[in-house]
């Protein structure tokens, strides 16, 4: 009385089931990458400088013995104690009284420009200071009352000193977001051809490397800047020496490398062509980067920070993937290393960042989904039983860990057998019992593929109890879902026909 026109079913299934998982990856896919976009922060930067370390200094300075009308009146007069002034200046311009101060005050940021311009480097510096505080402002019109020093700013990248131009850049950074007019003028007094060049005359110097990384993500996650701005980069140099800072500097650290990777991630996630960014390299130096740094977590304690680095390396990988051509996936052995990898920060952050775990079985899901070798790998590497045992896990990794496994039995139906004999089976049998639907969907197809391998598989499937629990699931409230457990079941049952004959 359940049982439903196994002919009708088959066709649905053999014509249309294939297009309709392709279709439905392209559409999460595509939803990925607009959550990611719709969530990217823009935030601003605060340098703290050395003689604050030194003493202690924080963010929160008390300053009202000094007021900043008294201050600018000081510096307008001159005098030997100009640097003692500006420096105090620069403290005192912390509080969003005094910056409001500042900008209503005829002539301040005239001043200010003037002291940055002039011979006095000490003065210049402190000038710089100044503007970086201003610019950190939550209130766009004292932002915004900085921009008659940006194009000096901006002539400044190739200063004299590292603390000068760093200072440079995290003030521009702190502008580019401040407002669509602000944006425009950056764009206008050159800001994109300043930084390639600030990236390629100081690439032996990590910190401004770093800063100018910032600056640029900045820019890349503002409004409008895939018409703009995108194109403009791509032009430049900026992603060839982007993909080179990619690897951590053993004495440096991570900064460099995770302000690159987000730039990459953004230019990457801002674009459907992706073909000049994978002839820079950027799908394999983001691959191999992984790799080292899986080894760097097997090894011990995970660097602080590193998730910040792996993370949008994991979202540039994943993205790249589907416009790589699948005959380079295969031959080149990193892609088999990433699979390890992947299985690596897989164990590394399921409990630590849930989020960043199911990132990483999303890339493996779009490795596994275009790679017949890295299909391969995952059961040559023995990593089908840890895949399985995160079935029972939330937070949507389980249903990318179905997917994976979806692609190994569609791809490489010869290691079918195999994984049953690695409890595949068993597992399926737990995941179609889940009151997620979406679950019971995936489980019904992974096991569709897997009935159809051999009949030792059926077998195996009957004895471990799997024809009670579909004719349970015929009784789903999802349309979808009761048509295909029905349909398996009538298999079941011509194959029990079949024995019995």
């Amino acid at each position: 009385m359940w049982r439903l026109n196994k002919i009708h079913h088959k066709s649905r299934w053999h014509q249309n089931n294939i297009d309709e998982l392709r279709l439905r990856r392209r559409e999460q896919e595509r939803a990925l990458r607009q959550a990611r976009r719709d969530r990217q922060l823009v935030s601003k930067r605060l340098l703290l400088y050395e003689e604050e370390e030194e003493t202690g200094v924080t963010m929160e300075t008390a300053s009202g013995e000094q007021d900043v009308v008294s201050l600018l009146l000081k510096l307008q007069r001159g005098g030997t104690e100009k640097e003692i002034h500006l420096k105090a200046l620069s403290k005192v311009l912390r509080e969003s009284s005094a910056q409001l101060s500042f900008i209503k005050h005829e002539n301040s940021m005239h001043l200010l420009v003037g002291l940055l311009t002039g011979s006095d480097a000490q003065c210049r510096l402190l000038a710089v200071r100044c503007l970086h505080e201003l610019s950190y402002s939550p209130n766009t019109s004292v932002a915004s009352a900085c921009m008659p020093a940006t194009p000096y700013l901006l002539t400044f990248l190739s200063g004299p000193t590292t603390k000068f131009t760093e200072t440079c850049l995290y003030t521009l950074g702190n502008l580019c977001p401040v407002s669509e007019a602000v944006k425009e003028k950056l764009l206008a007094q050159g800001i994109i051809p300043a930084l390639a060049s600030c990236m390629e005359n100081q690439r032996y110097n990590l910190a401004v490397v770093e800063a100018v990384g910032f600056t640029l993500s900045q820019l890349l996650q503002a409004t409008g800047a895939i018409q703009k701005i995108i194109s403009m980069v791509m032009c430049s140099s900026l992603p060839t020496y982007l993909v080179s800072f990619l690897t951590p500097d053993s004495e440096f650290g991570l900064g460099a490398a995770i302000e690159c990777a987000w730039c990459l991630h953004y230019l990457v996630c801002s674009s459907e062509d992706h073909q000049e960014l994978l002839a820079r390299g950027a799908l394999l130096h983001c691959s191999s980067e992984l790799v080292s740094l899986s080894g760097a977590v097997t090894q011990g304690p995970k660097e602080d920070g590193m998730e910040l680095l792996v993370c949008p390396l994991l979202r540039i990988v994943g993205n790249l993937l589907p416009s790589c051509l699948v005959e380079d996936l295969d031959k080149n052995t990193v892609f088999t290393l990433l699979v390890d990898a992947l299985c690596v920060f897989l164990q590394a952050y399921l409990c630590s960042s849930p989020s960043l775990a199911r990132e990483t079985a999303w890339v493996l899901n779009n490795l596994t989904a275009h790679s017949t070798e890295c299909c391969s790998a995952v059961v040559t590497l023995n990593l089908v039983s840890p895949l399985i045992q995160l079935l029972p896990v939330s937070h949507g990794i389980n249903t990318m860990v179905l997917r994976i496994l979806a692609n190994i039995v569609s791809k490489k139906k010869e290691l079918c057998v195999q994984l049953v004999q690695l409890g595949l089976l068993s597992a399926l049998c737990s995941t179609l019992k889940m009151a997620d639907q979406e679950i019971v969907t995936l489980s019904l197809e992974v096991l569709y593929m897997l009935l159809l391998t051999s009949p030792q598989v059926k077998a195996e499937f009957l004895r471990e109890g799997g024809a009670s629990i579909l004719e349970i699931i015929q009784y789903n409230d999802e349309g979808e879902i009761r048509q295909k457990a029905s349909y398996l079941v009538d298999q079941l049952l011509l194959t029990q026909q079949q024995h019995t004959i």
